[in-house]
């Protein structure tokens, strides 16, 4: 079973309320993001596949349920609420934007019809995964583009808050394009390359420079990547050219990386040794990418940490989970609304029709009632579960880390600027528009 009790309080204080009350019809609710962080163009959705098996598994264990007896303000609460509890399984439909698919603000990355009790039990989990591993993507498809087709490693496993979101951060980064990533676990777990090369702690800890590099070409003798500006950065490069062609890259970790970059780089040549990559980290993101790019550092790869884990320059996603639509037992259906200033939400389930000009370049999105016919373009939101069961079998990581590739470049440049991106056309269609303007009227 999935750990259900990863939620807020609030979540089972309302359940307790909709089953006390005997209320709970077939609700509808959507996940979307408000607005973009910023100078982002678009979104690139990840961590369904771990809603997916969140919900396949929700329920709860005997250990939970004693648990939640203990809480205060659920302790009061009669055997009829924690039975239900014990019965529940998730029994509801889920459509949603496949891993890897761009999005844009107000559009539906997700849709969950069932029980309003399960509906609303599983808000906190679904917005956290899905809420971080969108937010890790985007910046790494950003930090990527920046790159130039150079490959970009996820070195931020240690600055992650936490290492279960160093792992999920790997997995969203690969999937935003990064060509591997230092941890192990994601490697093991999600089939992700791993890279790695040595600390400056390796150097430090022997007598000479050069025992620590022969030590470790040794331990490598076919594919070593040296650390070489622990100290001198022309003499540790001068050291690594020397040891022989075991030795593949080496690594530039702090510095006006730029200055320093040429100077080994010519170093290097000058020594014969144009068969090393020059590899560059320390506090990278994208646009200090982009400069050093621009000033043409002769770097062949890029590894990234704090920035790509954190997503520092704007580390929160307003993704939010609201309710839509309510189906009463009779069939009979309304529209909730919520009108409260700057967090309106439209009502009714959704679906998001795609529209390519003849180049196959992305031109606007079109959100439009999830039974709308005859509505030209691309529906792009699929249904992955029936009644609590997946439909089909699990996409693969890869499949949807080339869905990202695709997607970006059908994505016209001027949405993709890595400052003060367009912002691309999304549109609500009639029928949808009507619909909030009869709810909101009442």
């Amino acid at each position: 079973m999935a750990n259900v009790l990863k939620t807020d309080l609030y979540e089972l204080s309302m359940v307790a309320a909709y089953l006390e009350s005997g209320r709970n019809p077939v609700a509808t609710f959507e996940m979307f993001v408000r607005r973009l962080p910023r100078h982002r163009g678009y979104l690139v959705v990840a961590g369904l596949a771990q809603v997916l098996e969140y919900l396949q598994g929700f329920g709860f264990d005997q250990d939970e349920l004693t648990y939640l007896r203990s809480v205060p303000a659920l302790s009061g609460l009669d055997d009829f609420f924690f039975d239900r509890l014990a019965q529940m399984r998730f029994e509801g439909d889920v459509w949603a934007l496949p891993e890897g698919t761009l999005a844009f603000a107000g559009e539906p990355l997700l849709r969950v019809t069932a029980p309003l009790a399960q509906a609303q039990l599983v808000e906190t989990f679904l917005l956290a995964t899905v809420n971080f591993q969108t937010l890790v993507a985007t910046k790494a498809a950003r930090v990527v583009e920046a790159a130039r087709s150079r490959p970009v490693v996820d070195f931020g496993s240690r600055r992650a808050h936490g290492p279960d979101a160093g792992v999920l951060a790997a997995r969203a980064a690969y999937l935003g394009g990064c060509a591997a990533s230092s941890n192990l676990e994601a490697g093991r777990r999600f089939g992700i390359p791993v890279s790695g090369t040595m600390a400056h702690s390796f150097v430090m800890s022997f007598e000479k420079e050069s025992d620590a590099f022969q030590h470790y070409v040794q331990t490598f003798d076919s594919d070593a990547t040296l650390l070489v500006d622990t100290y001198d950065t022309k003499n540790g490069a001068r050291l690594a050219a020397r040891l022989g062609p075991a030795v593949k890259a080496v690594r530039l970790d702090s510095g006006n990386l730029v200055m320093q970059a040429r100077i080994v780089r010519e170093l290097l040549d000058e020594m014969g040794r144009q068969d090393v990559k020059l590899l560059v980290s320390g506090n990278l993101n994208e646009q200090r990418i982009e400069h050093m790019l621009g000033k043409k550092a002769p770097v062949d790869g890029f590894g990234v940490g704090t920035e790509m884990v954190t997503s520092q320059d704007s580390p929160s996603l307003d993704g939010v989970y609201k309710l839509v639509e309510i189906e009463e037992e009779d069939g009979s259906k309304s529209y909730p609304v919520k009108l409260s200033a700057s967090k309106a939400t439209r009502p009714g389930a959704k679906n998001i029709i795609r529209r390519f000009d003849r180049r196959n370049k992305m031109l606007s999105d079109l959100v439009v009632l999830a039974d709308e016919k005859s509505v030209e373009g691309q529906q792009i939101m699929v249904q992955k579960m029936r009644r609590g069961k997946m439909i089909g079998p699990d996409e693969s990581l890869e499949k949807a880390r080339e869905r990202t590739r695709k997607g970006l470049s059908a994505l016209p440049p001027r949405f993709r600027r890595l400052r003060r991106p367009e912002t691309y056309p999304v549109r609500h269609s009639q029928a949808l528009s009507k619909l909030f303007e009869d709810n909101r009227r009442g």
